[in-house]
């Protein structure tokens, strides 16, 4: 990707109104729109200088400090200039406006959404999945989420995947020597020990898959659906597992006619509660109303895309021939929970009961029993795991190159274990598996990727 180095500006802090708003600049050389701004100020690098920002007809905007910093020491690897003012959206517009005109003769345009982050990777300030974590970190819903997204921005993501290219970049190099020279007839796979280097990439590279998959959950959480027949609880449920009157819970069957999404959080891992209308699978379209009929469709549609759906039966009643009417159209690779409410009239313990292939979970929406048992399959399902250990915000295109790396790994294996030690069919492998690795951080990565990962920042950023 080329780097355009015309001068780029644009408001730095979010919309709206706040005790302090920033307006950054960023270029190869901006001193002639310093000397534009402050005349008679001699900006010193790397220091804060509080000073008013004139208009250009000498009018004062507003007073607040101006910041330097001389590229490459810099944000962007750039000059960059920040002044900081009072967080009025008026006052900044004025004083974006006044860059721009005071810069128009080297160029100054405003900044594309996520430019100044594209400008730092571009400059090798920060390699791609640290600066896709910046907007992950801006975007973290939790505390966790926060933690995860800090961890790859101060590179430990980017570091254990360096590690393992350097790992598969030795045994590379040890393959493809050995390809160079067939005369030695040295037993390449047992003097190098390169089936023992294999396995130990393959091991690391299976803990790093597993958390980045637990930070992935942490990124886009999971969508959980709520499905049954008409007043079962699943409003309720919506309720008790959120804990606040989300959904309008009534005793009139068919109460939710369309879905009603909620994110919650449980142990810091975001879950997309999604509650949807009633289903009546065995009554004939001409016995329910056009909305509720347009409220099922939506139903299905929705458990169509879920990662887990929680199955609400009646266990005051116990189980029905519509109830498994609507068990039948479940996918079969979604994992289901069936989740029996109204223990409380049913004179049922709170309890679970894991089978093969689901989980039977006993609860009370009404009085909150049970919920925690719910609220623990739920994490076991999402894979959730308090490792103690650093977790990577993980983004999918980072969980697609990993699982590529690993699929070359194998093939690798295969090829390793070959009586005639295919070594051109092994290395092949793992220049494959290295070019997987280093997409991630951005060594290896198209125009277009790059443009459609930055172009998802925000503005200012």
């Amino acid at each position: 990707m080329n780097l355009d180095s015309s001068p780029i500006a644009a408001i730095a802090t979010a919309p709206g109104r706040g005790g302090i708003g920033v307006v950054r600049v960023s270029g190869q050389e901006i001193m002639p729109l310093l000397k534009a701004l402050f005349p008679e100020v001699n900006l010193k690098p790397r220091h804060a200088t509080y000073l008013p920002f004139l208009d250009a007809d000498g009018s004062v905007i507003d007073q607040g400090l101006a910041l330097y910093f001389k590229a490459p020491h810099s944000y962007t690897g750039q000059d960059v200039l920040e002044l900081q003012g009072h967080g009025g959206p008026v006052v900044l517009q004025m004083l974006l406006a006044r860059c721009l005109e005071a810069g128009k003769d080297i160029g100054l345009r405003l900044a594309e959404p996520g430019e100044f982050t594209q400008r730092a990777f571009l400059n090798d300030k920060l390699d791609l999945a640290q600066a896709e974590a910046v907007a992950d970190l801006i975007e973290a819903s939790t505390e966790a989420a926060v933690k995860s997204a800090s961890q790859s921005l101060s590179g430990a993501f980017s570091k254990v995947i360096h590690q393992l290219v350097e790992q598969v970049v030795q045994l590379r190099m040890l393959v493809e020597a050995t390809l160079d020279f067939p005369e030695e007839e040295i037993d390449f796979l047992e003097k190098s020990d390169a089936r023992g280097q294999l396995t130990r990439i393959q091991l690391a590279l299976r803990k790093v898959v597993e958390q980045a998959a637990q930070g992935a959950i942490l990124r886009d959480g999971l969508n959980v659906v709520l499905a049954g027949q008409p007043n079962v609880g699943k409003s309720s449920l919506l309720n008790a597992l959120a804990g606040d009157d989300i959904a309008i819970v009534t005793p009139i069957a068919g109460t939710t006619r369309d879905k009603v999404v909620e994110t919650i959080h449980i142990e810091g891992v975001p879950l997309n509660m999604i509650d949807t209308a009633g289903i009546r699978e065995a009554m004939g379209e001409d016995a329910i109303d056009v909305v509720e009929r347009i409220g099922i469709q939506r139903t299905w549609a929705e458990v169509a895309k879920a990662d887990v759906i929680l199955h609400l039966m009646d266990a005051s009643r116990g189980p029905t021939r519509e109830d498994e009417l609507i068990a039948d159209r479940f996918p079969p690779e979604v994992p289901i929970i069936r989740v029996w409410n109204k223990i409380d009239i049913s004179g049922h313990h709170p309890a679970i009961d894991v089978m093969e292939g689901s989980a039977h979970v006993y609860v009370s929406a009404h009085e909150h029993q049970g919920i925690d048992l719910l609220r623990n399959e739920l994490l076991r399902i999402a894979g959730w795991q308090q490792t103690g250990e650093s977790l990577y915000m993980a983004r999918e295109r980072h969980l697609h190159a990993l699982q590529l790396a690993s699929e070359h790994l194998e093939h690798a294996a295969y090829h390793a274990a070959q009586t005639d030690q295919a070594l051109d069919l092994f290395a092949e492998e793992l220049r494959l598996t290295q070019d997987s690795l280093n997409s991630i951080t951005g060594a290896f990565s198209s125009d277009d990727l790059l443009g459609v990962i930055f172009s998802r920042f925000c503005i200012g950023k």
